[in-house]
């Protein structure tokens, strides 16, 4: 495998899903004008890794892929599968020819104008480069003097197995986002003892989240990214939904916080300092670190994008460095409605590149453009 293309998209969850769906609409072919690379085994993105008492029906936010909604789902069956099962129907329906498991190693400049994607099935010579690795594959952990003494057992939200390997233990849940509360309110349905631990005070949502409220948690975060700082999550930014739920759990005590611990001891956790823990020590069997992910984003290294802040500064979903470059599921396109419309975006300016770089006018594939619009109707 191997060889030129005028583009590679990396990654096939929803964002690099589709940003190949809208390059088929704007005329080009898969296998032939570009390919997709999945180091997942399987088709589904992160979701295929999401624990089994994550149900279809406790999803959120869940936003169909362009072209085929995803219809008659059983609420109690795993997110995993059914999700997974989604974008495996998709991916046919649509002829993307997802080559996986695929890793990619890096992407360097090669010559010609051409970007070299150097993966595990050869390289690549592209003119243009969709990277859609989003943050599943590197989970966030943090460092505390003393982790490595600890005789219980650490893991991440990315290891998550569900409740029922919790029972009986006591359990430490550090990080105050959506994960974290969820894994809570189900370890303590089973566990000893539960104790919640965050670094800042959690902001609790009242009242509906609607349009308006959406549009500024992505205002938020794409100020960042046009900044080249690391994105926040769009759900980091939102606050934590008061539901019915979560009002039970905090009625019980299971959602009370307390401050982040300074130090983890071989039995547990200590404060050194604080008005109300100081000096005080917390037995544990267990840790569970529901601390967020980052961007994964290291193949990109050889091309230097990265801003002094750390992060890719992103103009819509092009590289502010390199134009031939387009992040999707990046920073504010992290969620799944609006890695729709990046991949919508980037395909849109791979074609205008494309057209360009062949000395021909803007509307390459318009014709192709009208019949996957009536194709997708039909779906």
């Amino acid at each position: 495998m191997g060889g030129d293309v005028d583009a590679v998209v990396i990654g096939a969850g929803q964002a690099g899903l589709s940003a190949a769906y809208h390059l088929r609409r704007v005329g080009l072919e898969p296998d032939r004008d570009f390919v997709v690379l999945d180091h997942s085994p399987r088709p589904g993105g992160a979701w295929q890794f999401r624990w089994p008492s994550l149900t279809y029906g406790r999803v959120h936010g869940m936003h169909a892929l362009p072209g085929m909604e995803l219809t008659g789902a059983d609420d109690s069956r795993p997110s995993s599968e059914v999700i997974g099962g989604y974008f495996a129907r998709y991916e046919e329906r649509f002829g993307l020819r997802v080559h996986r498991p695929v890793d990619v190693t890096a992407v360097r400049e090669g010559e010609g104008g051409r970007l070299l994607v150097e993966s595990s099935e050869g390289t690549y010579a592209t003119r243009a480069l969709v990277s859609a690795t989003g943050t599943w594959d590197r989970p966030f952990w943090p460092r505390y003097p003393g982790q490595e003494t600890f005789r219980g057992w650490q893991l991440h939200t990315a290891d998550y197995p569900g409740p029922a390997a919790f029972a009986g233990r006591r359990v430490v849940v550090v990080g105050g986002g959506a994960s974290g509360t969820q894994h809570l309110m189900e370890i303590a349905e089973v566990a000893a003892e539960t104790t919640w631990v965050t670094r800042r005070e959690p902001v609790w949502r009242e009242g509906p989240f609607g349009e308006a409220e959406g549009r500024a948690a992505v205002a938020l975060v794409e100020e960042r990214v046009r900044r080249g700082l690391p994105p926040q999550s769009v759900v980091g930014v939102t606050g934590l939904p008061l539901n019915e739920a979560t009002r039970r759990a905090r009625e019980r005590g299971v959602l009370d916080r307390l401050p982040m611990f300074d130090r983890i001891t071989p039995t547990g956790v200590l404060w050194d300092a604080g008005p109300s823990s100081a000096g005080r020590t917390l037995d544990a069997d267990v840790i569970l670190w529901a601390t967020g992910f980052r961007a994964a984003i290291d193949h990109l290294a050889p091309l230097r994008l990265r801003e002094p802040g750390g992060g890719i500064r992103v103009d819509g979903t092009r590289a502010a460095r390199d134009e031939r470059v387009h992040l999707v599921g990046y920073g504010p396109s992290a969620s799944t409605i609006g890695a729709n419309r990046a991949g919508r975006s980037a395909a849109r300016d791979i074609a205008r590149l494309l057209d360009g770089d062949r000395g021909r006018g803007p509307g390459r594939g318009d014709d192709r453009d009208r019949d996957r619009d009536r194709e997708a109707a039909t779906v």
